[in-house]
């Protein structure tokens, strides 16, 4: 009743940001987080420590997630050395909480982000309220933001972003203002933000971004603002949400890359010129010949994500999978198996000799490469590869040496001329096969068990230039060959940038089970997740027929045009949010996951504090006297309210724990809950 007689207070004033408020908000949130059972944390953990220890690894996100978790590890006296191998191991003596408590408390903020978003687009405090409630107990929010995840970063400031938006709309009318500045510029912060914790975050840029064209495009039609102060708006905009953002995402590349200056596991995903900048690396602050000559001893790294050193070993393709010749493969690390000795097609002299000249291989040579351990030629033919249809199989052929004609493959530089020199490492090479016509590349597609699990290689009759094709020369010895630092090959801060996002672009569960225990499931609040869903429906309703009353000419009341206000412009600006961060992954193919659509459950919960504020008014304001339209619309909200409650009752052990056998047991505790044949929890 004491909830009732609020609201119903609320109704008679406009409502100001009542801190204290937010305050109950942001305490009754973060107690929540602190004394829960370990959980899959393997993943963004280890990259934490990695960043503590400097060791250089490859995620298919930006760094700025990773980079704060390690940041906040370290500040509250994390020293890195806990492994992460496997959900559920202890930490024992290790100080977790530091990173557990920083990505808790960046999900507690979306609460008085998201609250305070709907009080200043709808002017309501219950609107405000119901939005509040509905994040602070729907337990997929409390179970993504208690552990060690991206999940609360990217949305931290992705709300961040859409509240500075909307602050920024609400400063329009005092301009260059140094609030206007702070809103405007803040926004900017936060887009930069959302970005470089995930490439989801794109989403809110182009939220912001089509808000911004609306808004300008507004003021170019107000004939009172000169062309000068348009364009000082215009400038303005540029300034605070394109170059503050691009300066604040490439300053967070360049801390990246400072401080993981250490060889590591994601040295292999990168090309061998960047290899070369990492301590421990097999190519940093090494010589090496800087031109390619023949009777060099050389690896080729293929220049796909993963795609591996050309490789080969005494084992033979099995019965049945092509010719019965050596195996050729890709493989990931550093071996022996990866040493090829480039030969002259025509010519089997030992072109080791001291004596013998040297002379160096040119773009456009047939040439022949033959293994170093098994002394095996490179070979193609007509038969298929092993896994990729329409490809040639290639093989280790011949005896030391000796082969036949479909050994010689002509090397290519990209973007060179014939007769010019290959330079090891940032040379991009192509090998023709000369017989077929094929290039050859690695498919990617892993090897069976008689392949040692390897990477494929192909020879592709498909002349397509693609990652997969191409190659560089990294080891390079030839004794009678003058060394070069690799220094003078080091990359630009700009290629390296540059190469980081193409390594990204081309990449792109929780506790184990058992009877003893805890155990936690990532799933929303159904009753929060069902009354989002159905109010999308209601929303889409009501906006149809508020702008249908309005194109016929209805007379409306002050308060039902300002209802219609709320409805079409801040309820849209929420469903525009909405749409974009959820149509996409709706249309995606790849495989998706259930935290995929939390950005989008953040702005259905508004949509459903605002939708359900303006339907409670609207019933309301055809009831008499006013006290009994008052009960109306603060009894209207209690329903909603307790029954989110009375869900977060049933439904908290999925946050915080459970025991026993799964709810598809009879005799489990949460077999009553599962409402839905899909919940294996």
């Amino acid at each position: 009743m004491a909830l009732t007689l609020f609201i119903m207070k609320s109704m008679s004033k406009k409502t100001s940001l009542d801190f204290l408020t937010v305050f109950i908000i942001i305490a009754g949130w973060w107690w929540l987080f602190f004394f829960f059972p370990s959980w899959d944390e393997t993943h963004f953990g280890k990259m934490g420590s990695y960043y503590i220890n400097r060791t250089f690894f490859f995620d298919v996100h930006p760094p700025l997630g990773k980079m704060l978790i390690g940041l906040a590890g370290y500040l509250s006296g994390y020293d890195g050395t806990f492994p992460f191998q496997k959900p559920g191991d202890r930490y024992e003596q290790h100080n977790y909480m530091g990173m557990r408590g920083f990505c808790a408390f960046l999900g507690s903020c979306l609460v008085p982000f998201a609250y305070l978003t709907v009080l200043e687009l709808s002017k309501s405090l219950p609107a405000a309220l119901l939005t509040a409630f509905i994040l602070i107990f729907d337990t997929g929010c409390i179970t993504l933001s208690q552990y060690i995840l991206l999940d609360p970063i990217l949305m931290f400031f992705l709300m961040g972003a859409v509240l500075s938006m909307v602050k920024s709309n609400s400063s329009a009318d005092r301009p260059f203002s140094a609030s206007w500045w702070f809103w405007l510029s803040l926004t900017g912060v936060n887009l930069a933000g959302a970005i470089g914790v995930k490439f989801v975050g794109l989403f809110v840029v182009l939220l912001v971004g089509l808000n911004t064209i609306y808004d300008l495009w507004d003021l170019l039609g107000n004939l009172s603002l000169s062309v000068v102060m348009f364009g000082k708006h215009l400038l303005a905009r540029v300034l605070c949400l394109i170059l503050l953002p691009l300066a604040l995402y490439t300053a967070m590349f360049a801390v990246h890359f400072t401080v993981l200056n250490k060889s590591g596991p994601g040295d292999g995903f990168f090309s061998s010129a960047f290899q070369s900048q990492l301590i421990g690396n097999n190519l940093h602050n090494v010589s090496i010949p800087e031109h390619l000559a023949y009777g060099s001893v050389v690896t080729m790294k293929n220049l796909r994500m993963a795609g591996g050193y050309l490789h080969s070993h005494w084992h033979l393709y099995p019965e049945g999978i092509g010719a019965r010749q050596q195996q050729v493969t890709a493989y990931l690390h550093k071996d022996l198996n990866n040493l090829w000795i480039i030969k002259k097609h025509d010519l089997d002299t030992d072109l080791s000799d001291p004596s013998s000249p040297v002379e160096f291989v040119r773009h456009g040579d047939i040439i022949r490469l033959q293994h170093k351990e098994t002394s095996r030629n490179l070979h193609s033919h007509q038969h298929e590869a092993p896994l990729t249809r329409k490809h040639f199989q290639v093989t280790g052929y011949g005896i030391n040496g000796t082969g036949d004609s479909n050994d010689f493959w002509r090397i290519e530089v990209v973007g060179r001329k014939t007769g010019k020199l290959i330079k090891v490492l940032r040379s991009q090479i192509r090998l023709t096969h000369v017989a077929t016509g094929c290039i050859l590349g690695s498919s990617g597609k892993t090897l069976p068990k008689w392949g040692w699990e390897q990477v494929e290689v192909t020879c592709t009759p498909y002349l397509k230039e693609t990652p997969n094709s191409l190659w560089n020369f990294e080891d390079h010895v030839n004794p009678k060959l003058p060394n070069i630092s690799l220094d003078v090959l080091k990359p630009s801060f700009a290629e390296i940038l540059l190469e980081s996002h193409m390594v990204m672009i081309r990449g792109l569960r929780f506790s184990g089970v058992n009877e003893t225990d805890y155990r936690v499931y990532l799933l929303g609040n159904p009753v929060i997740w069902w009354l989002n869903l159905v109010t999308i429906g209601l929303y889409l309703l009501i906006t149809v027929s508020t702008a249908v009353a309005l194109k016929r000419g209805v007379q409306l009341t002050s308060e039902l045009k300002e209802l219609s206000r709320v409805v079409l412009h801040g309820g849209g600006q929420i469903m525009l949010g909405w749409l974009l961060h959820y149509l996409p992954f709706f249309m995606m193919g790849r495989v998706l996951y259930f935290h995929h659509y939390f950005p989008a459950m953040l702005f259905s919960s508004m949509l459903t504090g605002i939708t359900w504020d303006t339907l409670l008014k609207f019933c309301a304001g055809f009831l008499s006297p006013s006290t009994t339209a008052r009960k109306v619309y603060g009894g209207g909200f209690l329903v909603l309210i307790l029954l989110i409650l009375y869900s977060f009752y049933l439904f908290h052990p999925l946050s915080y724990g459970m025991i026993g056998p799964m709810a598809s047991d009879p005799s489990s505790p949460m077999a009553g809950l599962r409402w839905m044949d899909s919940w294996e929890f």
